[in-house]
């Protein structure tokens, strides 16, 4: 998945995980992993032995986020996928410090749910998190996902509770969670420093 500011791609644990784990690395206090099932990774052979089991995974499917120079800066997957029913979810998004509150992160998110409904033809795409992560709730609705409410006391990870929060956008919040998106990713929405003209919200209003 190609866009201008990001590719998106199957996990290659060979070419990415190096750049994976340099970039989160600059992450000193280790946030990122507080509500992922596993690291922080202090050594690089940990990691790397993570990224292989991963990327042989087919649920989830794990992708590697590269920016515009190609460096692998995030991760994000495809999972519980159910084709008969038309539903699939976007998880283990784990975005570097590197790639976090940039237009390539907010493009990456945009070319997988591209996919899901207009290539792969799936009528729900969903978002949960852990009811406590105020960062990943923000998001998804900025994405365009809908509340949907909170599973409680839904799975115990790293030894503790936790509650989910459901997000989703179906086929009929598509056309204009795109049309948001692709007027939002246009270089016209953003001046000579980079900073965005209207919001992501902002563009999807006016769809």
């Amino acid at each position: 998945m190609v866009g201008r500011r990001c590719t998106v791609r199957p996990l290659d644990p060979a070419a990415d995980a190096r750049a994976l784990f340099e970039a989160n690395r600059l992450d000193a206090t280790g946030a990122n992993w507080t509500y992922l099932g596993y690291g922080p990774f202090e050594r690089f052979e940990d990691y790397a032995q993570w990224a292989e089991a991963s990327a042989k995974s087919l649920d989830p499917m794990f992708h590697t986020i590269l920016d515009g120079a190609d460096r692998a800066v995030g991760i994000a997957t495809y999972m519980r996928l159910d084709p008969p029913a038309g539903v699939i979810e976007v998880g283990h998004i784990n975005m570097s410090p590197a790639l976090q509150r940039s237009t390539a992160s907010t493009e990456a998110m945009y070319l997988m749910m591209r996919r899901v409904f207009d290539e792969l033809g799936y009528r729900r795409y969903e978002w949960k998190c852990d009811a406590l992560n105020a960062p990943s709730r923000r998001t998804a609705e900025r994405l365009g996902f809908v509340f949907e409410g909170i599973f409680r006391q839904a799975t115990i990870y790293k030894g503790r509770n936790r509650d989910t929060a459901w997000f989703a956008v179906i086929d009929k919040d598509w056309p204009k969670v795109r049309a948001g998106f692709e007027r939002w990713l246009d270089p016209s929405n953003f001046d000579a420093a980079g900073r965005q003209k209207l919001s992501l919200a902002q563009c999807r209003a006016m769809a």
